[in-house]
């Protein structure tokens, strides 16, 4: 089959390499209509060398047909529609049954300290095969595929991989109250949609913050209040549109990619040129991020509000102004998300009246063949890229 594989910083390829089997009685093997280009994926283009092996899979955001079952699977048949979460957890363990499918402790990667393994994400989180490919082996057949309808298009469900989950997750953990205000740092995927559902959950004032252009035109055309972060007043700006205080809560939906960290920018550089032990051995025991998003946040946010970080960190020693969180009584939420915990309240919004805009959500929908091409835009934001949907 074909496959979208990682051969080096900014050497994404798509190659030939063997279809995946049954290995277990529970496994499903799905023909794979739909796969996304996640912000997370660009870690591994740009920075994650060092846990990923040339050849390895990559892509955590895929749907498709049921093409084969386990002896064992009883959930779901050939021909079913699914989609498949970018966790892989089992359903049944403690923390499954929490809610917390991001720390399944049957798929705990325990040698590096990891919780749950990720489709196509890294020796760090379980190094399995991803799902920007024609077909994928998913385990678990009767807890981890959500099952959807027939009928509309992917662009309707895709999401139920990763953005809406994870979207959802993050104006969960921020919550907003009733009529509340939160702003929203960074307006790529995660960032978009979080606002999107902050509206939809009845936020009043929603403040959408990037650098791109076309990213805050497309957040003011759903509602948003749309800010440049280079605005030289830019807290000031925010604190007027909140009565003074800042707002209620703020979504980090950045992470690692913010701009504007000299420090961070040139310890991911430096981290980039060393050999991939020592490399591994930095990233897990030193700050290798640009903290300027969480920072931002920290200082944006009210007194007694709540910052939820949903833009992934890699470092493990990066600075935290402790004094002020505590002088601020802030509250501090984030984590992977938990995709099965969400699909319930997620999946009656998928409706035909597309309350969260899914349906004009991706920029891109191009063949599998053209993956490398679009990793390029997407990491360059060229060409209006926010969300590219591949197709096999």
């Amino acid at each position: 089959m074909k496959a979208v594989t990682w051969h080096g910083k900014r050497d994404v390829r798509v190659d030939t390499v063997p279809d995946p089997i049954l290995q277990k009685p529970d496994d499903v093997i799905v023909k794979i209509t739909s796969t996304g280009v996640c912000g997370s994926d660009l870690h591994l283009y740009e920075l994650f060398g060092p846990f990923i092996d040339e050849g390895d899979v990559l892509g955590h955001e895929p749907m498709g047909v049921v093409a084969e079952v386990g002896p064992e699977v009883t959930a779901v048949k050939p021909g079913d529609r699914v989609v498949v979460p970018f966790n892989v957890s089992c359903g049944t363990c403690f923390t499954c049954s929490q809610g917390l499918q991001s720390q399944c402790e049957t798929t705990q990667v325990r040698e590096y300290g990891s919780g749950a393994s990720l489709f196509g994400y890294t020796k760090l989180y379980g190094q399995v095969p991803g799902g920007q490919a024609e077909y994928l082996r998913v385990p678990f057949g009767n807890k981890l595929p959500i099952k959807v309808p027939d009928g509309p298009p992917d662009d309707r469900f895709v999401y139920l991989s990763d953005v809406l989950p994870t979207a959802w997750q993050a104006v969960e953990y921020a919550a907003v109250p009733p009529g509340g205000s939160v702003a929203v740092l960074g307006l790529g995927p995660i960032g978009d949609m979080a606002a999107r559902v902050a509206l939809h959950r009845g936020a009043e004032t929603v403040i959408g913050i990037d650098l791109v252009p076309e990213r805050l035109q497309r957040a003011h055309g759903r509602g948003v209040r749309a800010i440049d972060a280079r605005e030289p007043e830019l807290v000031e700006r925010v604190r007027e549109l909140t009565g003074g205080r800042g707002p209620d809560a703020v979504i980090d939906a950045v992470g690692m990619e913010a701009h504007g960290g000299t420090a961070g920018k040139l310890a991911q550089q430096v981290t980039g040129l060393l050999p991939d032990p020592v490399a591994a051995k930095l990233m897990r025991t030193a700050g290798v991020d640009p903290m300027v998003a969480l920072h931002t946040a920290i200082e944006l946010v009210r007194r007694g509000g709540t910052i939820s970080v949903v833009g992934v960190y890699g470092g493990m020693a990066d600075p935290m102004p402790m004094m002020t969180l505590f002088d601020k009584q802030v509250q501090l939420r984030m984590g992977q998300a938990n995709v099965w915990r969400w699909v319930p309240e997620i999946l009656p919004l998928l409706t035909d009246d597309d309350p969260l805009g899914v349906d004009d959500f991706a920029t891109h929908r191009v063949p599998l063949a053209r993956a490398p091409e679009a990793y390029a835009d997407f990491q360059a934001k060229r060409d209006n890229t926010v969300k590219v949907l591949l197709k096999p």
